[in-house]
């Protein structure tokens, strides 16, 4: 069954960074996946027009669709406006699954991303969240396998070459090494590790064909068997 997954990043880069193995690997498995980037990252380093391109690359990378929030670097709020931001995008991809930061971050736009979808996501049954290098407390209960998709990440973090020239916390080895950590935790290559807001595991059957068609493929072989035409 295909999911509709929204990723809520404050800043260009913050989803690769936090959870785009994890994106990658929904869609390899046919899943529609949205990245919301709520601001520019006017602060930089880089300027605005070059971190968007940055994006938008790393968007096309990972075959996932970009939109921009529009809000301004550092000046995030929790408020009514952030909340219905983020209500509008659940809203027009339908999403399922939502990807956002952990709460407990020493970035104020991080924390107040998190706190505004926390809210604007009430009603969703999948919210996990990411860990971002500010990120002050993390403690992970639910991993996404990513050891097919890791390359994918790390491309897709390439695309920002503005924070990969300026800023250690998007070496790639830094960023495989704690993939590698996280793997190890969750008992596989390489992975992701996630905090659930809400997680509800639909363990639900899958839908039964009509049995006149599930007889079908049955019938045919016994026809192949026998000679028949």
């Amino acid at each position: 069954m295909m999911r509709s997954v929204l990723a809520v990043g404050a800043h260009p880069d913050d989803i690769e960074l936090g959870c785009g193995g994890a994106l990658a690997a929904h869609r390899a498995a046919g899943d529609a996946v949205t990245m919301l980037v709520v601001t520019g990252g006017q602060n930089g380093p880089g300027l605005v027009a070059g971190r968007q391109a940055e994006s938008e690359a790393a968007a096309r990378s990972l075959d996932c669709l970009l939109i921009w929030g529009r809000l301004q670097d550092c000046a995030v709020q929790a408020d009514a406006g952030t909340i219905a931001l983020i209500e509008d995008a659940i809203r027009q991809t339908e999403a399922d699954v939502v990807y956002v930061h952990a709460p407990d971050d020493s970035h104020q736009d991080h924390r107040a991303i998190a706190a505004a979808t926390i809210s604007a996501a009430r009603h969703n049954r999948r919210v996990l969240h990411y860990r971002s290098p500010s990120t002050t407390r993390f403690e992970p209960s639910l991993y996404v396998d990513i050891s097919a998709h890791l390359d994918r990440k790390l491309a897709a973090l390439s695309c920002h070459t503005s924070q990969v020239e300026s800023s250690a916390m998007v070496d790639p080895e830094v960023v495989a090494a704690s993939a590698r950590h996280f793997g190890a935790q969750a008992r596989v290559r390489f992975a992701e590790a996630f905090v659930p807001s809400r997680f509800v595991w639909d363990l639900s059957p899958p839908p039964q064909l009509p049995l006149a068609l599930a007889e079908v493929p049955a019938f045919t072989t016994a026809l192949q068997r026998h000679g028949s035409t």
